[in-house]
């Protein structure tokens, strides 16, 4: 897994390191049914916890034998929802970084959806889960919409990124949809699009940003969807 020697672009430059990092599955999960930010839980299962300790392992080894060019983590930010904290103490003790939360990471609210399987959405709101899929701007009935997602989200992290020191790597904790958003804010890609991210339990995506004048995070390198926990 570790990074080929000259394969960073961005090597030397000031930047600020994040990464994100999908809590482990849930029941939900299993079922793919949606579980939002609207309700505290569910809790990991055992496949998810020993993906949790996995994601802390390989997080810990970040700039040493994984991606060494990358700088130690010297922070670990979560949503409060409970699958998400339970990945991230994972990786707090591993790491030896306390936790600390911050609810603009948390999962899309999903509503009236909440808990439910896709089928089961699709037999009562078909319109409206056909409009939430594909142009990013629909909500889920009672809650938010990709784009909702991605404000809240992408103010969060434009407040990690302007506070981190560029000698330490911060990690977020976070969930599916927040994620896809994030990635896609930094890209610059079209709302509708974020959909098509594939964000695996677990998995760790590294993101490097330099500052604009306005302060505004600048992408300038990304190595997207790393499974170094897949089990």
């Amino acid at each position: 897994m570790a990074r080929p020697s000259g394969a960073s672009p961005a090597a030397g430059a000031d930047l600020r390191t994040v990464v994100l990092v999908r809590h482990g599955v849930t029941e939900l999960t299993e079922v793919r049914a949606y579980s939002g930010g609207g309700v505290p839980g569910p809790s990991l299962t055992t496949r998810g916890r020993t993906q949790a300790a996995l994601a802390a392992d390989a997080v810990f080894r970040l700039g040493k034998d994984l991606w060494p060019d990358l700088p130690r983590v010297g922070a670990v930010v979560a949503s409060p929802l409970v699958r998400t904290l339970e990945t991230a103490a994972a990786v707090g003790r591993r790491t030896g970084q306390h936790v600390r939360t911050d609810d603009r990471f948390v999962e899309c609210v999903f509503g009236d959806w909440e808990g439910l399987a896709p089928d089961a959405i699709a037999a009562r709101w078909p319109d409206e889960l056909a409009a939430f899929s594909t142009t990013g701007t629909a909500r889920a009935p009672g809650g938010e919409s990709y784009a909702d997602v991605g404000e809240r989200a992408w103010a969060g992290l434009r407040d990690v990124v302007t506070a981190a020191d560029p000698a330490a790597t911060t990690v977020v904790v976070s969930h599916t949809v927040t994620i896809r958003a994030l990635l896609g804010r930094s890209l610059g890609a079209p709302v509708p699009s974020w959909r098509l991210l594939r964000v695996p339990p677990c998995s760790l995506t590294v993101l490097r940003f330099g500052l604009g004048d306005d302060g505004e995070p600048a992408l300038a390198e990304i190595t997207a969807a790393g499974f170094p926990t897949d089990v």
